[in-house]
């Protein structure tokens, strides 16, 4: 066939409707079909909203995008009642700030202390055994001086007269004296005599001899203001600070480490959260001491600030606040929502502590808790907030010197303790993530979850989809969801 001109011409255009126009009919017409569902299910929407504005009786247009949100069934632990706020007044000292009187020696105002040369092999020794150095600790004063590092909106709040009653309730086992002492002076010195109702000292079974006769004696100049409870065996840190808790008798449960200093005015700004709202957790801000020369210094940058999150193997991670969540505050050292937090400090209503079932008694030792009651609280009606005018000061170990105790288990009891929290807590399709993270360990036997499920049941808890949306808004982000293993094992 002799191919002329005129053939090749409308060859051409032939293929250029083909592979160009066709495409774009086809895009048209698909997109029309597009818009007419999109339309059909704008009116549905639209005439939805109307008949729920009709059944309410509101146009509010606020409860309307709650209504139409409001997928998640309310969590029953009975109707919340809140007490007055506290208020920032610039013409005013607040009406709980301390006067301190000066101080001089090692370490005071926070200031590095150094050890010298015939002191370094104690100074070692000490830390192998403790975690820090206690040659630098006991040179120290009990009652020290720190630095205050509070923004300075925090000297300006007017905090209600009438707030609860608080228990510190500090738990310790093998700790060094001249810490664990420091951490009572420390919260008796920076604590108003009538907020402070008590200091519970639970001992977890230490073997120091320390820890015995001489703290007994040491802790009678304070009376009845501190208790001293010891286990008699070895619980581990969970299961005891839920004994301390059963033994404090305040209307607050403050937890502390038994190596902390509080700064001044620390108790009043978590109390006067609580005395608003008794379903709300309080957490203090969380300085530095470091464990070598015990300076004391803020771990964030000045004017940031940070709240607790996790990534899917639920390792603990701290990141920026989002400002969404900033821009719901007037004041700039107002409290902030958090996903959940550390898992050392922190104070709670002792009421609430217990309606919420305490923690989880399978948990053991120590790991996951923070994780376990921060979800447990958020999930079923409270809440976890970051405090900034409460900071308190904890020493970092370099290790961590001592043993668990009996463990028969045959992985990491950390890991039976997450997969506890995963199983109760998540919803299956995040489950999934936290395995792929951790594939080998699916399927441990981790002990019966029958009442943490009821309860979450009988309280009609949220879900984990609606904490992800609604409260850890930037873990997705952060940490994505992971991608299934294809395959695992060991080489």
């Amino acid at each position: 066939m002799r191919l002329t001109l005129k053939f090749l011409v409308k060859s051409f255009i032939a293929i250029v409707l083909l592979v160009f126009v066709l495409p774009m009919i086809i895009h048209y017409l698909d997109s029309q079909e597009w818009q007419k569902l999109e339309a059909d299910a704008r009116m549905k929407r639209e005439s939805g909203v109307q008949h729920m504005k009709k059944k309410s009786g509101s146009s509010n247009s606020d409860n309307n995008l709650a209504q139409l949100k409001a997928v998640e069934p309310e969590p029953d632990l009975g109707p919340k009642e809140f007490g007055p706020k506290a208020v920032l007044d610039w013409n005013k000292i607040g009406n709980y700030e301390p006067t301190l009187a000066h101080q001089s020696g090692p370490g005071e105002r926070g200031e590095p202390v150094y050890i010298t040369n015939e002191e370094r092999q104690k100074a070692e020794q000490s830390i192998r055994e403790y975690g820090f150095n206690m040659v630098v600790s006991d040179k120290i004063a009990m009652n020290r001086s720190i630095p205050d590092l509070r923004h300075t909106e925090c000297k300006h709040w007017q905090y209600p007269e009438k707030l609860p009653t608080a228990s510190v309730i500090i738990v310790f086992h093998n700790e060094g004296f001249s810490t664990l002492l420091r951490t009572v002076h420390s919260v008796i010195n920076m604590s108003p005599t009538h907020l402070l109702h008590e200091v519970v000292m639970v001992d977890d079974y230490s073997d120091k001899e320390h820890l015995r006769f001489k703290l007994d004696e040491y802790i009678k100049q304070f009376g009845d203001k501190v208790k001293l409870y010891r286990n008699p065996e070895r619980y581990g840190l969970i299961r005891t600070r839920t004994a301390g808790a059963k033994y404090a008798t305040g209307d607050v449960i403050v937890f502390l480490d038994a190596h902390c200093e509080c700064q001044k005015n620390w108790l009043a700004p978590l109390l006067s959260r609580i005395a608003y709202d008794r379903t709300i957790m309080a957490v203090p801000i969380i300085d530095g001491i470091d464990w070598n020369d015990f300076h004391y210094s803020s771990v964030y940058q000045h004017g940031q600030h940070f709240r607790g999150i996790f990534e899917w193997g639920f390792l603990y991670k701290e990141s920026e606040v989002p400002k969404i969540v900033l821009n719901e505050r007037k004041y700039d050292s107002e409290p902030y929502r958090s996903p959940t937090h550390a898992g050392g400090l922190f104070a709670m209503d002792r009421k609430y502590f217990f309606e919420l079932g305490a923690y989880d008694p399978g948990l053991q030792i120590w790991g996951g808790e923070n994780f376990e009651l921060s979800f447990k609280i958020w999930q079923c009606g409270g809440s976890v907030e970051w405090v900034p005018c409460s900071r308190v000061g904890h020493v970092y170990r370099n290790h961590m010197p001592y043993g668990f105790g009996k463990i028969s288990a045959k992985i990491p009891v950390i890991l039976i303790n997450y997969m506890r929290v995963v199983e109760v807590w998540l919803d299956e399709e995040y489950r999934d993530y936290f395995y792929t993270r951790e594939p080998t360990i699916r399927g441990y036997p981790i002990g019966d979850i029958k009442d943490q499920l009821l309860f979450k049941k009988e309280h009609k808890c949220r879900s984990f989809k609606w904490f992800l949306e609604n409260v850890a808004i930037e873990i997705p982000e952060k940490f994505p969801f992971p991608p299934q293993n294809l395959a695992w094992g060991e080489i």
